[in-house]
């Protein structure tokens, strides 16, 4: 099973497989055509209050990466709807950020691929 990660706004691609937006909130200036999302998972995103904690501050990365991990752990059932789209073929988790290395899918692909 192969799963990616890739900014909602890069171009789409078939070899993408199932695409799964992983953030609570609609990319801005986004359509939804243009965005080409076959499943958004809202509930498995970071909590609002940790989302705003870290507002992407590169000195919080650490602090970030174990609490969203704690709440991944305490909301197993969020993460279902992915693990079966999993199973199904080719993934990619799509993310808003302009960090492409330190962000909520960089973290969710790891824990994903543990309990895979």
């Amino acid at each position: 099973m192969r799963m990616e990660i890739k900014r909602v706004y890069e171009t789409a691609s078939d070899a993408d497989g199932i695409r799964i937006l992983v953030d609570r909130l609609w990319p801005r200036g986004l359509s939804k055509k243009e965005a080409r999302v076959d499943l958004w998972v809202r509930e498995v995103a970071p909590s609002t209050e940790l989302r705003r904690w870290f507002n992407h501050d590169p000195e919080k990365w650490v602090g970030f990466k174990r609490r969203y991990l704690a709440e991944l752990n305490a909301n197993e059932l969020a993460v279902q709807p992915i693990r079966e789209a999993m199973l199904q073929g080719e993934t990619t988790l799509l993310f808003a950020a302009k960090d492409v290395l330190a962000n909520n899918a960089v973290v969710l692909k790891d824990y994903l691929m543990r309990l895979a």
